[in-house]
């Protein structure tokens, strides 16, 4: 058994968090001691671990409530599921796509400041200033 505390102190997440979490079904509900405290289990701790990394990498949230939804649903919406996870996935090659774009243009601007921090002189040959 894992207090809320020492989840949240687990996975560096508040513990108003873990609550809305649960709140809104990103996570199934936690079961609860008979004090009314809950009691997180090892397939607790799963969600909580899945909803972390999603998250952080940018998951929407409705899409990870719906995809406990359709878990709780049963094997019926395995297909569901995996679909909804491959269009997320897909969201996220995108969003890598865009990143490493980004990071290309930096690397370039940053070779750029460098040339001129060694030579002394701001050379914009083929790039405009912005």
């Amino acid at each position: 058994m894992l207090t809320i505390k020492e989840v949240s102190e687990k996975y560096g997440i508040s513990q108003d968090t873990l609550r809305y979490y649960e709140r809104i079904g990103l996570i199934p509900p936690v079961p609860r001691t008979p004090g009314g405290i809950r009691d997180y289990q090892e397939k607790d701790l799963g969600w909580v671990e899945q909803a972390v990394c999603m998250r952080s990498a940018g998951v929407q949230i409705e899409a990870l409530i719906e995809y406990v939804r359709l878990y709780q649903m049963g094997d019926s919406t395995i297909e569901a599921r995996r679909d909804l996870l491959q269009e997320q996935y897909e969201v996220l090659e995108e969003q890598r796509r865009q990143i490493n774009a980004t990071m290309e243009r930096l690397k370039y601007k940053i070779s750029r400041y460098q040339k001129a921090v060694e030579t002394g002189v701001l050379s914009w040959e083929k790039e405009e200033e912005n």
